[in-house]
């Protein structure tokens, strides 16, 4: 755990921040990269990328406030403090407003959407895997506390400071989890876009396995935003995530019946 990377004299350079940072970049350069093998403009996707990321980092802010509500209202001044600017949000507020921005996009630039939703899963998740090490490292999105050997124990003063993260407590370190996890799906959704010629399947591979990934996880994380519901019994996080389990298992299986009928594509989508 090392919250902050470095200082330029009063500029704080923190660790998460330059992940983040690093893993965006990376998927991005990796979906435009790829972009001709599913026959799509590098530009294009690069431009989706750049500015969606901008609209996702609002969305999640959004998504970020909406979940803490009753703080936010009572104390309006935390909107401006240091540890909701510098935090990353949430991902699905982030990633519901990716979404709706690659729908728009697509739309304007004529761009095939599964297609393009397909070339973006294996980018995100891996983003999203370097993401979470820079969470990691940060000391938020932290788990519950847990006696297994590999339970991982906080010091840092900057972390408690600014995530909430408790000290000297063995917690289950959720942000590893969730790593490996998503660098597994990346390699997974990687080798499945290179196989699979029928739109919607990897994006629907990757719905499902995410929804499934972060269902199972939300269990053992305890930092604050879970947003409890039906007292406690499951949060807002894993409705959500059963609504892209059931959305990817859904798409996937088209996908399959798309191929079984021999037209290799969904109705409207291009040839590729």
């Amino acid at each position: 755990m090392y919250p902050v990377l470095f200082h330029l004299g009063t500029l704080t350079i923190y660790t998460y921040g330059v992940l983040v940072a690093a893993g965006v970049v990376l998927g991005i350069w990796f979906g435009s990269h790829d972009a001709p093998r599913a026959g799509l403009s590098p530009i294009k996707a690069w431009n989706l990328g750049v500015y969606g990321i901008l609209v996702a980092f609002a969305t999640s802010k959004l998504w970020l406030v909406a979940s803490a509500w009753d703080y936010y209202a009572a104390n309006p001044s935390g909107l401006f403090s240091a540890a909701t600017l510098q935090s990353g949000g949430t991902f699905y507020g982030g990633l519901l407003g990716g979404i709706a921005w690659v729908l728009i996009y697509t739309r304007l630039q004529k761009m095939p959407l599964l297609r393009t939703l397909d070339l973006a899963a294996a980018p995100v998740a891996l983003g999203h895997a370097i993401g979470r090490i820079g969470c990691f490292m940060a000391g938020c999105c932290f788990g519950k506390p847990t006696s297994l050997p590999w339970g991982v124990t906080f010091t840092s003063d900057v972390a408690a400071r600014i995530s909430g993260t408790p000290l000297h407590i063995a917690l289950h370190p959720t942000q590893l989890y969730e790593a490996a996890a998503e660098f597994t799906n990346f390699a997974l959704l990687y080798m499945l876009g290179r196989r699979s010629r029928v739109p919607g399947r990897v994006v629907g591979a990757y719905l499902a396995l995410y929804g499934a990934e972060r269902g199972l996880l939300e269990f053992l994380r305890d930092d604050p935003g879970r947003t409890p519901l039906f007292g406690g019994a499951v949060s807002l996080m894993q409705l959500v995530s059963v609504a892209m389990l059931v959305s990817g298992a859904a798409l996937v299986f088209l996908a399959r019946r798309a191929a079984s009928l021999n037209s290799g594509e969904f109705p409207g989508e291009p040839a590729t």
